[in-house]
């Protein structure tokens, strides 16, 4: 089995959650004593993970930044409309064409294309397609 061990120089939540969401096992600051990446290398190999205080950290700051009305699974979870949209935006279609096939305006499809990006942090058209056929969205 292949796990993935981050090291990085990014303190910031989001980029850590980013991370630990697409599959690392660990994620450990560039500028960590060597004594630390030698415990994170053996507790991946071990435990099949390694969160020191800096991840756990952030972890709970994220999640208690969850509203207490949301499921965790929210946090990457997708709406219906969302699936249909990500599904349109791997085929040639225009955005006005995907628009009438869901049966509503090019703004609200402009809103699904912003909100996605925004919740995946992916950048572009290309981005939606990529994250979709990763993810078993879309099948080629």
């Amino acid at each position: 089995m292949l796990y993935v061990l981050a090291l990085s120089t990014m303190d910031a939540e989001t980029a850590i959650i980013k991370m630990i969401t697409n599959g690392a096992r660990g994620y450990v600051l560039k500028d960590a004593e060597p004594e630390e990446l030698k415990r994170a290398f053996d507790e991946v190999i071990s435990k099949g993970y390694f969160y020191n205080d800096l991840v756990t950290r952030k972890v709970m700051q994220s999640l208690n930044s969850l509203s207490a009305n949301s499921d965790i699974s929210s946090f990457v979870k997708l709406t219906e409309r969302e699936m249909e949209f990500l599904k349109y935006t791997c085929t040639e279609k225009t955005y006005n064409e995907i628009a009438a096939e869901m049966f509503v305006s090019p703004r609200t499809i402009d809103g699904y294309r912003n909100a996605l990006c925004e919740k995946l942090q992916l950048k572009s058209r290309t981005g939606l397609a990529l994250y979709a056929i990763k993810n078993g969205i879309v099948k080629i």
